[in-house]
């Protein structure tokens, strides 16, 4: 397949820019990828739309505040943003600069773009691929990120972070330190909507994605099977697959929230069983692949001819994911990370038979 098989046309107003105030008063767009039928419904509709027995699954990743703004010694600004963790006192991260940074190269950090930089600093050790590994002396990562990092939005909200992304570009329920974007179809959720679940007699249980930066390259590949994905950390441990065979046994389904719970799942399961993994994933899921794992998702609206929209274009069908977002254009949905949200179901042939 082609990637601009994936293309559709999205007027800017509708990417949204800011989150609403209430977590849970999103649209939801229902597509039955069996039928195609679309139904326009509210996001606080979702315990309606499962089955008790039903099993959400939850990525913990908690976003970093990644972005650091500094200085090298000659002057010259530098825009840092952490990739991965290593330990208290390294990271890998993709500087921003205008020369390459060899080792031994200090960058002074600043509050703020535009701030004169203070004591802080980072010193550059040397490369690995396309990032750098750097140390932070005298002070662990986490906690110069804490005091001088911003939240690092995606490139298509334009405006700088201010203090209200801290809270809501994370999920409530973020517990486990190592993204640099959101999974964004857990921003939704709230205290009262979990309530309504539990009620409704719907299980939960969670893995975990680290989400990279990578999420927002574009497929570059005319053909999409010639496009390599870049490699994230997860893990899947044994309450996860333990809570998915409970599912299995009485009848339920297994609901990824968002496109990263949906690779971990699939990447764990990828023997044919599934088994607790952790470790990196690659696994670049388009039409034509057979899920394994998953039975429903909930996701957001991603970009044209995103490797995350031919997720979604594999699980429900390309021809109904178009239509789907087609629709929403009418109907003036909000777009990628602080906008809507889906609720899917598999077209025929996109679950392993059983």
């Amino acid at each position: 397949m082609q990637r601009d098989d994936f293309s559709y046309h999205l007027p800017e107003e509708l990417i949204a820019q800011r989150p609403l105030a209430d977590r849970s008063a999103s649209r939801l767009l229902c597509l039955d990828g069996a039928t195609g039928a679309i139904a326009h419904r509210q996001f606080r509709d979702l315990p309606a739309l499962l089955q008790p027995g039903d099993l959400l699954v939850f990525n913990n990743t908690r976003v970093l505040p990644a972005r650091l703004w500094g200085r090298k010694g000659t002057g010259g600004r530098v825009e840092v943003l952490v990739e991965r963790l290593r330990g208290d006192d390294e990271a890998l991260v993709h500087l921003r600069a205008s020369k390459p940074s060899a080792p031994g190269t200090v960058i002074h950090l600043a509050a703020d773009r535009d701030a004169e930089p203070g004591d802080e600093c980072l010193e550059v050790l040397g490369r690995e691929d396309d990032l750098y590994r750097v140390a932070a002396p005298g002070k662990p990562v986490t906690q110069l990120l804490a005091e001088l990092g911003h939240m690092p939005l995606p490139p298509y909200i334009e405006r700088s972070d201010d203090a209200a992304d801290r809270d809501r570009y994370q999920t409530v329920y973020a517990s486990r330190d190592g993204s640099v974007a959101a999974p964004t179809a857990g921003l939704h959720f709230d205290e009262a909507l979990f309530a309504a679940l539990d009620e409704r007699g719907i299980a939960r249980t969670e893995v975990t994605l680290h989400v990279g930066a990578g999420t927002f390259q574009p497929v570059r590949a005319e053909a999409i099977e010639d496009h390599v994905m870049h490699a994230e950390y997860l893990e899947v441990g044994e309450d996860a697959c333990a809570a998915i065979a409970a599912a299995r046994a009485r009848g339920g389904r297994v609901v990824a929230v968002g496109t990263t719970a949906v690779r971990s799942l699939e990447t764990a399961a990828a023997d044919g069983d599934l088994a607790p993994y952790r470790g990196d994933t690659r696994l670049f899921i388009y039409p034509g692949y057979r899920f394994r794992c998953v039975d429903a998702m909930v996701t957001n609206f991603h970009l044209p001819e995103s490797t995350l929209l031919m997720l979604v274009s594999a699980f429900a069908g390309r021809d109904a994911v178009l239509a789907a977002y087609e629709a929403a254009v009418a109907e003036r949905y909000r777009f990628f990370s602080y906008g809507d949200a889906m609720f899917l179901t598999p077209c025929a042939g996109a679950r392993e038979p059983a």
